[in-house]
């Protein structure tokens, strides 16, 4: 009698296990799990894509504590400040820049970066201001350098002509700066923009800029309490479970959970995290920087093709390094006109784009220095204090030897980050319309996502999130349509 009901309770369990596994399956096909890796712009953005199209079996892991990936605020000095992104470019042209909306809907405190007034507010390296004359005339000269580079980008498409450097362009027109001053204007038109310099960039990907062309030549400076990252945050709460609070409680999303290794096959996907925890999914969603791909902190199994690995190595990670600094007092011009001033240093890059933060934070006594590159790579390195007495050397010569010490100074460090190695990507010299392709395509189950993935706003917040949404709609193609071949364009069409 006893060793009946064992035997028909063993039936049983193997009956529901079955069951269980079939119904599994079937889920799988139907509505299959995806996992997206991070939750940055581009990752809560494809998330949200796909949650919209029925895809609700989502788990997300992020390596750090947040969301917001490089969008991050901090507190600086009892400010709120924007460690990352901190703008919206292009705003108020024929099209609508997807981010103002969302900054709009939020009621974020936003300011109108006006520079039209630079030429009166450019420092020689010792002896103060230039004189406004042999300033303007430098921006003038400046501004048909860009012109003319942009004639050239121009005739190139249209010509179907390899692509060249901003700096090739330059020196079609015998006029490469050389004088600080020419370089503190070539800094401003170009790696301040880009984070690094005309002789790695792409001329014909950022001479016209989409972006500014697209969407308007306003820019607005983002500067609330709540943050920049509060425009990804209500973009999550409108699929992940908030609790009364408003705190995001979805259990979907998982903090913390830096991903080590990501196996991949016909049938699904399989991620491991460092914290030992393994998780299977059908398809994985890949939105870590291009300078985290650059790097071993994924591991890929099988190996990625080495066609994507190229397409991965030729983009530029860059860095660019906003380093606030807060004071006893004012000893800077305030008022219209005054909020940015350039440097013109005879070293290239060397602390050159300076603006002072009174609209934003009126009574914060605080600036805000911008580097780029190599100089950012240097600062990183280096004890704050030996980069606050270079700052002090500068602003002394600026203004004067009688100005107090900066009280507090706060220095990201972006390209130290192991989670992002860098700030945002540049296009190089030479990537087309083909490599471009080939750095979004998805390898078997596993797609990439990220501002690296965005064919025309690479670098943006815009480009982020709309590179979700690219990424998240070739995934449904493939779950919902069983589209999933990815068709390259053959180099030079």
């Amino acid at each position: 009698m006893a060793l009946g009901r064992v035997k028909k309770t063993m039936a049983v369990a193997v009956a529901v296990v079955v069951v269980l596994a079939v119904h599994f399956t079937r889920t799988m096909a139907l509505d299959p799990t995806v996992i997206v890796i991070g939750a940055g712009m581009s990752g809560i953005s494809a998330a949200k894509m796909l949650s919209d199209a029925g895809i609700k079996n989502l788990l997300i892991l992020e390596a750090t504590d947040r969301i917001g990936g490089r969008i991050h605020k901090t507190n600086f000095s009892g400010l709120s400040v924007e460690m990352g992104a901190n703008w919206v470019e292009g705003v108020n042209g024929p099209q609508v820049n997807p981010i103002w909306p969302m900054v709009n809907k939020l009621k974020l405190k936003t300011f109108f970066s006006n520079y039209d007034n630079l030429s009166s507010n450019t420092y020689q390296q010792t002896g103060g201001l230039y004189k406004e004359s042999f300033a303007k005339a430098a921006f003038d000269m400046a501004d048909k350098l860009s012109e003319f580079s942009t004639n050239v980008s121009t005739s190139l498409t249209a010509s179907r002509l390899e692509d060249i450097s901003i700096l090739a362009s330059q020196r079609l027109m015998n006029m490469v700066p050389s004088t600080p001053i020419e370089m503190a204007l070539d800094y401003y038109n170009y790696d301040y923009e880009f984070a690094e310099p005309p002789r790695v960039t792409s001329l014909q990907n950022t001479e016209p800029l989409p972006t500014f062309t697209n969407f308007g030549e306003d820019v607005y400076f983002v500067a609330d309490p709540r943050g920049y990252e509060s425009v990804v945050y209500d973009i999550a709460k409108q699929f992940l479970a908030t609790n009364s609070a408003g705190k995001i409680t979805d259990q979907r999303l998982k903090l913390n959970k830096v991903v080590m290794e990501i196996r991949y096959s016909p049938s699904g996907v399989i991620v491991k995290t460092e914290d030992g925890s393994i998780y299977r999914g059908g398809y994985a969603m890949v939105s870590a920087s291009v300078g985290v791909l650059q790097t071993n902190l994924i591991n890929f199994q099988p190996d990625l093709p080495r066609w994507k690995i190229l397409a991965i190595y030729q983009f530029d990670m860059a860095i660019y390094t906003k380093i606030f600094l807060k004071f006893p007092y004012k000893f800077w011009p305030t008022g219209n006109g005054t909020e940015f001033f350039l440097y013109a240093h005879e070293t290239r890059g060397y602390y050159p784009i300076w603006q002072q933060l009174e609209r934003a934070y009126p009574g914060s006594n605080a600036l805000l220095v911008t580097v780029t590159d190599d100089e950012s790579r240097r600062i990183e390195q280096q004890p704050d204090s030996e980069t606050k007495a270079e700052i002090m050397e500068v602003l002394r010569s600026m203004f004067g030897k009688n100005i107090p010490d900066a009280t507090d100074i706060l220095i990201p460090r972006w390209w130290s980050n192991r989670f992002y190695k860098g700030t945002f990507s540049n296009w190089p010299i030479g990537v087309s319309r083909y490599e471009y392709d080939q750095i979004r395509a998805p390898v078997g189950r596993v797609y990439f996502t990220g501002e690296h993935t965005s064919e025309h706003y690479n670098g943006y917040v815009h480009g982020a999130y709309l590179a979700g949404i690219d990424s998240a709609n070739m995934m449904i193609g493939c779950i919902k349509k069983k589209i999933c071949k990815f068709q390259i364009m053959p180099k030079g069409t």
